[in-house]
């Protein structure tokens, strides 16, 4: 299985003097081209010895100072951040021959944040992050179940449910973006940014 890239090339001149501008030009781009679900991102993390692990999770902002997303601090990729908070994240933009690579260090962000985001989200999904001790082992669906009923007998639809204490935001502060463009036999293009002593960026083509 072998696709063929010929998408219009990425060049030096053409890219935005920061991450966060080139990102924000690809992402609005993914949105416009109707890509399902484009703020899905692999995130990957290790453990305190280095063995990684990786899952799909959905980015809920980003700005100059970073990517946030949001997830049980008690999960498996929680307590591996907890350990070693060196993190990279993938944006597969496979249909656009694109994607988008960030390596840099995750920290917690406040909690007003997080409480602001966590009454945004759906009823059920607030019951959710309650119902469910991420990564942890449960012996069926049932008891999956069982929790959520009672959590929702607790909380109707009307009342207010409070943001978990063991539930919030990470934002991963960026050291290097890598921006990869698929071209033609595979002479694919990457550009990458590198933050400088100075706090600004580099920028670097690597070979595909």
């Amino acid at each position: 299985m072998r696709a063929r890239y010929s998408a219009q090339g990425l060049l030096e001149q053409d890219l935005a003097p920061s991450p966060h501008e080139q990102f924000a030009h690809w992402f609005d781009a993914a949105v416009v081209s109707g890509l399902h679900e484009p703020n899905a991102m692999v995130v990957s993390t290790a453990d305190a010895t280095g063995r990684p692990s990786s899952r799909t999770v959905l980015l809920k902002g980003h700005d100059e100072r970073g990517f946030v997303f949001f997830t049980n601090y008690r999960s498996r990729k929680g307590g591996e951040i907890e350990a070693n908070p060196r993190v990279s994240l993938l944006f597969p933009w496979h249909p656009l021959a694109r994607q988008v690579i960030v390596n840099g260090t995750a920290v917690r962000i406040g909690r007003d944040e997080t409480a602001a985001y966590f009454r945004s989200r759906p009823h059920g999904s607030q019951l959710g992050a309650w119902a469910s001790d991420q990564s942890t082992p449960v012996t069926s669906r049932a008891e999956l179940e069982h929790a959520y009923a009672e959590l929702a007998e607790r909380y109707p639809e009307a009342e207010q449910v409070p943001a978990p204490p063991h539930w919030g935001g990470y934002r991963v502060r960026p050291e290097t973006v890598e921006f990869w463009q698929g071209r033609v036999n595979r002479l694919h293009d990457r550009l990458r940014y590198a933050r400088s002593a100075d706090g600004g960026w580099t920028v670097t083509r690597l070979a595909p």
